[in-house]
């Protein structure tokens, strides 16, 4: 027996700017964890997540969640979207316009469902003074935190998300990313998530899978995914992301996000107040790697 969540067995047929392209997926989630889902543009992630919500119908396959089947198409049976229970954040947000913020979490509500979760998130996600407002009263970051607390009201078993953090700067994305990873520890919530952010991948994911023309190229742990590439000593600045720190002995193992590329830093122990996870910085090597300096912003 699978201690699989979700299991897809999925294909299709993508219609892309240079024609159309097979598409291939086999995955699958554990209860629980995060999977982050990432890729070139028209690769097929978006259309994944509509697959797995019901939103769209592969040409073949199977999708299976816990013991119910949400797909079958050799018995030629689905489960209808809102009877598989999956929250779902859009990357343009998706609010009505003609609702207020407490208004578009009234309407994911199940019905007959204790109305005070609406309270709950309102004031988790600091919305409850904005209660009233409607979405074009309200800035990028605010609307998406009415995204993510409609999509959690219904208390889903499932949540998607594409992209939704892409239009935000950097200081509220890293809010709603910590946002996310409390909702995610208190609920047990089980996840997949769209993004080309590496730093968000390392930072939310246990998992990450690459799509490619349609196929998952390359699929582990961030780590297993990304750091295979080390830092060349002869960079005199390095400016980066801190993605992960470990002691060793007496120094610092620092996997860092450096011009988009995963490197592996090895760093003096008296940075470590500097090298937490979601940390910018500047490196800069004076004469060798045993000397490095922070340059703090």
């Amino acid at each position: 027996m699978s201690d699989s969540l979700l299991d897809v067995h999925i294909k299709h047929t993508l219609q892309t700017v240079h024609g159309k392209m097979p598409m291939e997926i086999a995955l699958s989630l554990p209860k629980g964890r995060i999977l982050a889902i990432t890729g070139p543009s028209g690769a097929g992630k978006t259309t994944l997540l509509r697959q797995i919500a019901g939103l769209l119908t592969p040409e073949t396959g199977k999708i299976t969640f816990g013991n119910q089947v949400w797909l079958d198409s050799a018995a030629q049976g689905s489960v209808a979207p809102q009877l598989r229970n999956i929250g779902f954040v859009f990357q343009d947000y998706a609010l009505f316009p003609h609702l207020t913020v407490e208004e578009n979490l009234l309407f994911g509500l199940p019905k007959g469902s204790d109305r005070s979760i609406v309270d709950d998130l309102l004031n988790a996600t600091e919305l409850s003074n904005l209660a009233i407002r409607k979405p074009n009263q309200l800035s990028g970051g605010q609307q998406q935190r009415v995204a993510l607390a409609r999509a959690l009201v219904r208390k889903p078993d499932l949540l998607l998300l594409d992209e939704p953090f892409a239009a935000l700067d950097y200081d509220m994305r890293y809010h709603l990313q910590d946002m996310l990873l409390k909702f995610h520890r208190q609920h047990n919530l089980t996840m997949i998530l769209v993004t080309h952010d590496i730093g968000e991948i390392f930072r939310l994911a246990d998992q990450v899978a690459i799509i490619e023309n349609g196929k998952i190229f390359r699929q582990g742990t961030p780590a297993e995914v990304y750091a295979n590439e080390q830092s060349k000593t002869e960079d005199f600045v390095i400016f980066g992301e801190v993605l992960s720190c470990i002691k060793q002995a007496d120094q610092l193992l620092v996997s860092a996000l450096v011009e988009n590329k995963v490197r592996q830093l090895t760093l003096p122990l008296n940075l470590a107040p500097e090298m937490i996870p979601g940390n910018t910085f500047t490196l800069h090597y004076p004469m060798d790697v045993a000397r490095v300096t922070l340059i703090r912003h």
